[in-house]
C-alpha cells in the first residue's frame, strides 16, 4: 500500500512524494490467510450437493446403526444410540478434516490449481491456513448438526458443566488439527485425484471401524482398541464420550476411566508428526511432471 506526502523544497516548490505503507509480515499473513479461507468456505457453500452430503451423512449413518443396535451398554442405562452419537462426532470430525482435505488437495494439485497459487504473491501459508477456515467452519457446522439430532432423538445431554464444555472444546480443536495436518499429509498419497476417494477411504474406514465409530467400543476386542490407539480418532472418540455421556460409563472402557491426559498426548503427537509429514511430502505440482 503507498500514500502521498507533502513537502516543500529548499526552493520553495510543493513537492508531492509517494509514501509506503508498511503492514507486518504476520498482519500481511493473517490478512492473507482470512482472505483465502473466504474463497474455500464460499467454494464450499456453492456446492450444495458437498454441503447437503457432508451435514446429512453423520445423522443418516446415526438413524442407521441406532436401529441396528438396541440396547444398553452393560450396566448402565446409557442406550448404545447415545454412544452411537459420540462416536459419530469423532467420525465426522475427522472425515471434514482428514478426508475432505485429502480428497480436495490432490486434485487441486491435479487441475493445477496449487501451481499457479503457488505463483502468486500470496504466502503459501496461508493456503493452508484458509484450509484451516473452512475445516473449521464445516466442524462446527456438522458437530451441531450431530449434536441436535442426537439430542433431541437419543437423549444426550450437551455438557453439563464448564469442566465437560472445556473437555468437548479442546477434544474438538485438538483432534481437528491432528487430522487435517495428517490429511494434507495424505494429499501426497494418492496417484492421480480419481483414485484419490478410493484410496484414502480405505484406511479411514477400517481405523472408524477400530475405534468404535462403528462399532461400540464395548463390542471390540482389547486388540483392536490397542490398536485403534495409536492413532487420534480412537482417542476422539473416548474424549466425547467424557464429555457427554454419564461419569459411570467410564467404568466401560479399558483401563476404567478417561484419561484425558493420554488423549491430549496421542492426538498433540499427531499434531508434530502430522507436521512433520506435511512439510516433508508436500507437492505443489502434479507428480507427473517431474
Amino acid at each position: 500500500m503507498s500514500t502521498t506526502a507533502v513537502s516543500e523544497s529548499a526552493n520553495g516548490r510543493v513537492v508531492v512524494r509517494p509514501t509506503a505503507i508498511t503492514i507486518s509480515p504476520a498482519r500481511a499473513l493473517v490478512k492473507a490467510s482470512l482472505a483465502r479461507g473466504y474463497v474455500e468456505v464460499l467454494q464450499f457453500f456453492r456446492s450444495r450437493d458437498a454441503v447437503v452430503f457432508t451435514l446429512a451423512l453423520p445423522v443418516v449413518l446415526l438413524a442407521l446403526l441406532a436401529s441396528i443396535l438396541s440396547g444398553h451398554v452393560q450396566g448402565t442405562n446409557v442406550t448404545y444410540s447415545q454412544v452411537y452419537v459420540t462416536g459419530l462426532l469423532a467420525g465426522g470430525l475427522a472425515s471434514t478434516s482428514f478426508l475432505n482435505l485429502g480428497v480436495s488437495i490432490t486434485n487441486e494439485r491435479e487441475n493445477g490449481g496449487l501451481k499457479r497459487l503457488a505463483g502468486t504473491p500470496m504466502p503459501r501459508a496461508a493456503y493452508f491456513l484458509g484450509k484451516v477456515v473452512v475445516v473449521l467452519v464445516t466442524s462446527v457446522l456438522e458437530v451441531a448438526v450431530l449434536m441436535v439430532f442426537g439430542h433431541f432423538l437419543y437423549g444426550v445431554h450437551f455438557p453439563t458443566s464448564l469442566g465437560r464444555w472445556w473437555t468437548f472444546l479442546w477434544v474438538t480443536l485438538l483432534g481437528g488439527a491432528a487430522m487435517t495436518l495428517v490429511g494434507i499429509a495424505a494429499s501426497s498419497i494418492p496417484k492421480s485425484a480419481r483414485s484419490a476417494a478410493a484410496v484414502l477411504n480405505l484406511p479411514f474406514l477400517v481405523l472408524e471401524f477400530i475405534s468404535g465409530v462403528f462399532v461400540p467400543y464395548t463390542q471390540l476386542s482389547r486388540t483392536m482398541l490397542d490398536i485403534a490407539g495409536i492413532f487420534p480418532l480412537r482417542w476422539m472418540a473416548e474424549g466425547y464420550r467424557s464429555a457427554l455421556l454419564p461419569s459411570f460409563v467410564q467404568r466401560s472402557e479399558i483401563g476404567h476411566h478417561w484419561d484425558h491426559s493420554e488423549m491430549a498426548l496421542v492426538m498433540g503427537i499427531w499434531c508434530v508428526v502430522g507436521l512433520a509429514l506435511a512439510i516433508k511430502t508436500f507437492r505443489w505440482t502434479d507428480r507427473r511432471e517431474g
